[in-house]
């Protein structure tokens, strides 16, 4: 049964961000809020946690998973990133922003994609997702909380449990945070490429 704790939205209590980190380390799935949508979160190093994330979402290997991080810093160590890609990176990051982006020798093989060895990488803008990556001190691999059939992502924390009760551990429920996804960028190529629009702008790279 997926336990639902309300967490305030910008100064998120601390004991439950520790609870939330102790049951990532264990291999659980955790929903949180960002800056976008709500999202569905697992330890990187977790294949089975990884797997029950695709199958809840009814996605393969070729369906890019997100990994969340904290900083710049954090994405230039899983992704190989040249100095075009970093300018664009640092004037759009904390953001609602996807980016995909090589991955490093620092990701496992089976959360890249399989063909083109890329992952997505974003830094979320919302003080509940920062706090949750500064207290489990390592990145969360994500995906978004939409459901397969549903328009929209999940938006309310009872709507969560009531869908997924059996299937993830935590919600950690901050309120509504929007039903707009990330905007998704392809940074392999020579020039940026849009794979979705979302919430973040695109006129940062020229997109618009």
């Amino acid at each position: 049964m997926a336990r639902i704790v309300t967490i305030h939205p910008d100064s998120p209590q601390h004991r439950l961000l520790a609870q939330a980190a102790e049951l990532i380390r264990d291999g659980g799935i955790v929903a949180l809020p960002t800056d976008s949508c709500y999202a569905l979160g697992c330890h990187l190093g977790d294949k089975e946690a990884m797997d029950r994330i695709r199958m809840i979402r009814q996605i393969d290997e070729r369906h890019h998973l997100t990994l969340m991080v904290r900083d710049l810093s954090e994405i230039a160590h899983f992704a190989r990133v040249d100095n075009a890609q970093y300018r664009l990176l640092k004037a759009t990051t904390p953001g609602s922003y996807t980016f995909i982006l090589e991955g490093t020798k620092e990701l496992p093989r089976r959360v890249m994609h399989p063909r083109r060895k890329t992952i997505g990488l974003r830094v979320p803008d919302h003080p509940v997702a920062l706090a949750m990556l500064q207290e489990l001190n390592e990145p969360l691999l994500t995906t978004t909380l939409q459901l397969p059939g549903d328009e929209a992502p999940l938006t309310e924390g009872w709507e969560i449990q009531d869908r997924l009760d059996d299937q993830i551990e935590l919600i950690l429920d901050a309120g509504q945070c929007g039903t707009e996804p990330t905007t998704v960028i392809d940074l392999t190529g020579r020039a940026p490429e849009l794979i979705r629009a979302g919430r973040g702008s695109l006129a940062p790279f020229g997109l618009d």
